[in-house]
């Protein structure tokens, strides 16, 4: 080693830490001055710090409160749930059939109504056809109207507004 030089600061090939080349990925980010990041990208309450599936879960919500100031506290009733994708999707497929963009079951006895919204095959359906939070409260306003026996249009006069031609 060269008298006069650290092992620690000159990084170089004589002795002391491996070449810059021969660092981990990891340890050779961009930190100039020791600073490291200086704080989030984009705070909390902006809507791009949210996840897609947390977007999705707020507008499934937001559907269940438009139709809560419509129907009252009738819908507080029902229980909405957002799954990824619909159990046995693989064998439904492979027959053939329709992927289903939700699904409900009626309550019976102490267990409230159900209405299961899957997430992937709605925003793959509204890919640029129809706003994903439109198509989920049609989604949704569909459901209830099929346990409620009730056209769609009676549930939510604005259904299907978004819906293509």
């Amino acid at each position: 080693m060269v008298p006069g030089s650290s092992p620690s600061t000159n990084g170089g090939s004589g002795g002391g830490e491996p070449g810059p080349a021969a660092r981990p990925f990891r340890r050779r980010r961009r930190n100039r001055h020791g600073r490291g990041l200086r704080g989030e990208l984009l705070p909390a309450h902006l809507a791009g710090s949210r996840t897609r599936a947390e977007r999705f879960d707020e507008w499934v919500m937001e559907s269940a409160q438009r139709l809560e100031r419509l129907w009252g506290e009738d819908i507080q009733t029902y229980q909405f749930i957002v799954q990824e994708i619909p159990d046995g999707l693989e064998e439904l497929v492979r027959r053939g059939g329709a992927v289903p963009l939700a699904s409900s079951s009626a309550g019976s006895g102490p267990r409230p109504p159900v209405i299961t919204i899957y997430r992937r095959p709605v925003e793959s359906t509204a890919r640029g056809l129809v706003p994903v939070n439109e198509l989920i409260h049609d989604v949704v306003v569909e459901q209830l109207a099929s346990l409620k026996g009730m056209d769609p249009e009676s549930i939510d006069p604005t259904y299907g507004r978004f819906r293509p031609l």
